[in-house]
Parts: C-alpha cells; structure tokens; sequence
C-alpha cells in the first residue's frame, strides 16, 4: 500500500472537475449559474450556504481550477484581520489586481465567524476587482454576513445530497477508488448507510473507510445495516450543532409549532438547549415562525417572538432557556397563518413576470414645477378626506387593477380584517370630507 492510500476515502475521491460533481444540480447542472460563470470564464463573489458535507470547499477548487486563477484558502476559524490584509497584499501583486485575466480566488471558510472588522476588511477587495471571494458557511448568511459584503456577493444555497446522489457516490467510490475497488464489497442493504450519512457526502464516505479498515484484506467487505450500525456504535440522541442532526432536530422544532404541538415543540427545544445550541439560533427561528407560519392570525407573536430575542440577549444563559420555552409554547399554541407569507411570494413572482411596471401618475411624488405639469400627482385622493379613510382609486399599476395578492384565511383575526375590507369597498363613492379634513403638506403627491 502506497503512503497515498493512508489519507482519507473522502480526500482521495474529491473531484477536480464539475463532470465528477455529485449533487447541487440547480447550480452546477446544464444552465446552472456557477456551471456558466465556470464556462464563460467570469466569476463574481459568492457565497455558498448550506449544511457540512455537501461540496463548498470543493466547488471552490473546481472552480478555481477550471478558470486557472490562483486559489487561496482562509479559515474564520483561525485566521484574523492580519492574514486577510496579507493574502489581499499577494493578490494585488501576483495578479496585477482587477486588470487580470483570471482573478485570484479567495476561498473563506465558515465564513460566518469573521467579526465585523474582519469581514469589513474584505470589502475593498472585493469591491475593486482585486480577487474573487468565495464564502462558505452553515448559517444564514443575512444574519451572519454583514450588509456590504452581502451587497457584493451573491448567495447560492447548496442542498443536502439526495438519496440518488448517495447512490452514486458509493457505486464511484466502489469502483474508482484506489483502495477500494481492489476490494470485494458486497452491498446488501444500505438504508442505515444513507440514515447515518444524512445528505453528507464527508460522512459517507468517512463511514465507507471505516467499514473498509475494519475488514481483514481478503476478506469481503460487506455494506449491511446491522453491520453499518454496529460498526458506527452511534448514539441516535446524539446532537450534533455541526451536523446532520442540528438540521432534522430544528426541522422537527419548526413543524412542531407549525403543527400546533406545544409538547413536540418543548422536547425539540429541549433537546437542542442540551446539545449545546446556539440560543440566538433557536430565536431567530421564533421569530421566523411567528411571521411565516402564525401571521395574521395573530400579529403578536411576532412582537413576542421579537422581545424573545432581545430578552435573551440581556438575560443570557442558563436563564434564557425559559425565555425560548415560553414563546414556543405560545406560538404552538397559537392561531397559524400563512397568508403574508404567501403573498409576498405571489407579489414576488408577479414581479418576475410583469417586469418594472410604472408607478401610476396619481400615485408619483411631485417635488418640481415641471413634475406638476406632467401631471405627477394629479387627481390623487387623500384617504383621510373621505369616510372611513377610504378613498376608492387605482394604487397598483396599470394593467393590474383588481391583482388579488394577499387572501385572508378562515381565522377570526383575518375573517375580522377580510369584513372590514369589503366594508371599506362597498362604502367606496360616499361624499368628500376634505372640507373638514385638508390634506397635510407634502401628503397629496403633489410635494409641496
């Protein structure tokens, strides 16, 4: 055996091109975005978002390799203020900065740790062309990422491997790995080898070379549930923050209040409190919660799900595991609905489709004279100088008219909100109040 076989089963198969890519075929696919940034040779920042095990350090490399740019490496983990400034100083001498051919890339890993002086320092790099940036992380980048950098990188969100992606990857590893496929492996079953692998293609492939070494050379190599799980000796409540299982148990949290199961939603909780989870984790997923799946059908969630995370700032820790239980228990047992959530996705792909539609004229503000003669703000009602503050007009734009984009749900909160709306409606056409009521300076349209 050659001194290279002593290194990992998941480092001897790591592809270096986009062909040998397992899994993420909406981005790296036939049409996918980094698949023609790689083909066309033009490459902006990035960053990749998704659970461990699932290709970003790789995709990084492959893409580095195909362009042929230089490719540095950073972890946030280790690396300060100091060895940012030193890779950005070699990129601007090595690569002749943003005149270059192919910019050098700058990988970072868990990208989501750098502070805010550290991500700050990237910001001029990347903003002149100087390198390529490539982020990695497991958490939402809007909440770990600062605004500016965001602002210059786009976000592409990586999945966890499906049961076919895993498929593949065994039979590759079976067949062109230079240890294993001097090997007999017999496959009989292989539910508990993609249970435990989780979407993680490190994982299985870690699992693959410990079933490997623990077979005298001669002797088959047998993929079997019961061995698989008598090999790996894992505790199933086991909770890793890293891993597979911070992904299933916050899962499990978040259809737990969705599903109105207070009990669910305390044990799932309790077991992420126990695993050692990051408390502002588990209350920015409240807060989440308390807009998408519990909305109109009762607003104060939202304000409790809010004074949560801001009380769990002040309070801390251990005290502030009463703070998350008490509003889990009241989302779960609240009210749900959805329709906010589903209307901005509505209005979002209405967008899409319609494009840049032009405000109406009534509805423009008219700062200048020649705005006015335009007709900017004309005609425009003033709803406060009509019954019930409702004025009857055109506020989206034309073309539009009469769009349904918000539907209220059968909750009493909303049922409330849906028969005020058509009273407001049918009232449309009772007599003008501005008389008693003139409009406010600069609240006409008109500007001034």
């Amino acid at each position: 055996m050659t001194a290279h076989n002593f290194s990992p089963l998941a480092e001897r198969l790591r592809p270096t091109t986009l062909d040998d890519y397992i899994g993420q075929k909406h981005l790296v696919g036939p049409g996918g975005i980094i698949r023609n940034m790689i083909e066309t040779g033009k490459v902006n920042s990035f960053i990749l978002w998704g659970p461990p095990g699932v290709g970003k350090t790789t995709l990084a490399r492959i893409i580095a390799n195909s362009i042929e740019a230089r490719f540095y490496t950073l972890s946030a983990v280790t690396s300060g203020v100091k060895d940012v400034r030193d890779v950005i100083e070699r990129c601007t001498r090595e690569s002749g900065g943003m005149f270059a051919s192919a910019r050098p890339i700058l990988f970072i890993d868990e990208i989501h740790r750098f502070n805010k002086a550290q991500q700050d320092s990237l910001l001029g790099a990347v903003e002149k062309g100087i390198l390529t940036l490539i982020g990695a992380t497991t958490e939402n980048p809007s909440f770990e990422v600062i605004r500016p950098l965001l602002s210059r990188a786009q976000v592409y969100t990586l999945k966890s491997l499906e049961k076919e992606d895993l498929q593949e990857l065994l039979e590759r590893a079976i067949k062109k790995d230079e240890v294993l496929s001097r090997r007999e492996v017999e496959i009989r079953s292989t539910n508990a080898l993609f249970r435990f692998a989780g979407g993680d293609a490190r994982k299985l492939l870690n699992i693959l070379d410990l079933l490997e070494q623990s077979v005298a050379a001669g002797k088959p190599v047998v993929i079997d549930d019961d061995i698989v799980t008598d090999r790996l000796q894992v505790n199933p409540a086991a909770y890793d923050r890293d891993g597979e299982m911070h992904y299933d148990i916050i899962s499990a949290f978040i259809k737990s209040v969705r599903g109105s199961d207070p009990d669910a939603a305390v044990y799932w909780l309790a077991r992420m409190v126990a695993g050692g989870e990051d408390p502002k984790f588990i209350a920015r997923r409240l807060v989440i919660l308390a807009a998408e799946d519990i909305g109109l059908a009762n607003p104060n969630a939202l304000l409790l799900a809010n004074a949560t995370f801001d009380a769990l700032q002040k309070i801390g820790w251990p005290e502030g595991r009463i703070i998350l239980a008490e509003c889990t228990v009241y989302l779960a047992t609240s009210p749900k609905s959805n329709s906010a959530y589903l209307s901005i996705d509505k209005a979002l792909e209405l967008v899409r489709n319609t494009g840049d539609l032009p405000v109406p004229l009534h509805l423009r503000n008219a700062p200048t004279s020649l705005m006015k003669e335009m007709g900017y703000g004309q005609e425009y009602k003033y709803a406060h100088n009509y019954a019930n503050h409702y004025a009857d007009q055109q506020y989206l734009p034309d073309g539009l008219q009469g769009t349904q984009l918000w539907t209220p749900q059968p909750n009493p909160a909303e049922s409330k909100l849906a028969a005020y709306m058509r009273q407001l409606r049918e009232s449309s056409g009772v007599r003008d109040n501005s008389a008693a009521t003139p409009c406010p300076k600069g609240l006409d349209g008109n500007g001034q």
